[in-house]
């Protein structure tokens, strides 16, 4: 009996370890790392700030109309106006997830395995890969989303459904296998910026990263805190080796240093993007709470800072 009692002690005691070590920070590595001399450039529709205020006016009086923000190796993200009563087929993708942002109007979704839901203004939608969904805009007004996947997804369409006609494309029955249980707890189907906002106050700094959504594809992290002094002339952040980064302003205003421009300041909605192997630095700016929606196609993008050489 003692030497039972011994090694569940012992068993316990080596289960404590190793979590402790799991949740601490990994050890910083240095090294050197590479960086074009000739320096990354923005190809459109890709642009370093995005004025979501100006695209708005630009489309005044229209109903439906859309605009790409953000396409790279890794995302395609635009944003997209809807009429009210306007509605997707039922559609899936094979192998990777969809998110949005809704930033106007009202949206019921249906999302196989979900109750229908209705969101609005400042809610996050995100959809797993072989998960049938539909939009449909409700209300008196135009809905406006932020929609954004994987780049080069491609759709399905249940076989209850009529494909839409695309040139060049023809719609074969085909038989494929269902969703695996979708992880819920790291990918959440919907919140809501009150939601979130609150997760991140109710910690100890009152500022926080949470995970909205992320897989092997892509990544969608939720940053929440309270604004800092810009940054100084000799700070310029650190820069990705393999992929860009993307951001929406969900609240307040961020503060963006980025290589090779001058500094700015995205308000509400603006949409910020920066390409692989530049120096950034983004930051909660003015009085009260910031937040930005940052987007990569990496699970745990690798962060380059400055460090001394080794001597």
């Amino acid at each position: 009996m003692r030497m039972k009692i011994s090694l569940l002690i012992a068993g316990s005691a080596a289960m404590i370890a190793a979590v402790a070590l799991w949740a601490q920070p990994p050890q910083a590595l240095l090294a050197w790392g590479p960086k074009p001399v000739e320096p990354s450039k923005w190809v459109g529709p890709n642009k370093p700030h995005q004025v979501y205020a100006e695209m708005i006016s630009g489309h005044k009086g229209q109903a439906n109309w859309s605009v790409p923000v953000m396409d790279d190796e890794h995302l395609y993200s635009e944003f997209i106006s809807a009429a009210p009563g306007t509605k997707t087929p039922r559609r899936f993708h094979p192998d990777t997830r969809e998110w949005w942002v809704i930033t106007d109007g009202q949206i019921r979704f249906n999302i196989d395995g979900q109750e229908p839901f209705v969101a609005s203004k400042g809610w996050m939608v995100q959809v797993p890969y072989r998960t049938v969904y539909s939009m449909e805009v409700v209300g008196d007004k135009p809905a406006i989303r932020l929609e954004t996947n994987i780049a080069k997804a491609v759709t399905l369409y249940p076989m209850d459904g009529t494909p839409p006609k695309i040139p060049g494309v023809e719609y074969v029955p085909v038989r494929i296998a269902g969703p695996s249980t979708p992880d819920y707890k790291t990918n959440r189907i919907h919140a809501t910026y009150e939601e979130m906002a609150a997760e991140a106050e109710a910690t100890p700094r009152k500022s926080a990263t949470l995970r909205f959504a992320h897989d092997d594809r892509g990544t969608v992290n939720f940053i929440y805190g309270y604004g800092l002094p810009l940054p100084k002339a000799n700070e310029r952040g650190h820069y990705h080796p393999q992929g860009a980064e993307f951001w929406i302003v969900m609240g307040g205003h961020i503060s963006y240093k980025i290589e090779g421009i001058e500094p700015f300041i995205a308000g509400q909605y603006d949409c910020v993007y920066v390409p692989k192997n530049k120096f950034h630095l983004a930051q909660w700016y003015g009085d009260g709470p910031s937040t930005r929606l940052a987007m990569n196609g990496f699970f745990d993008i690798a962060h380059l800072f400055d460090a001394p050489p080794a001597k």
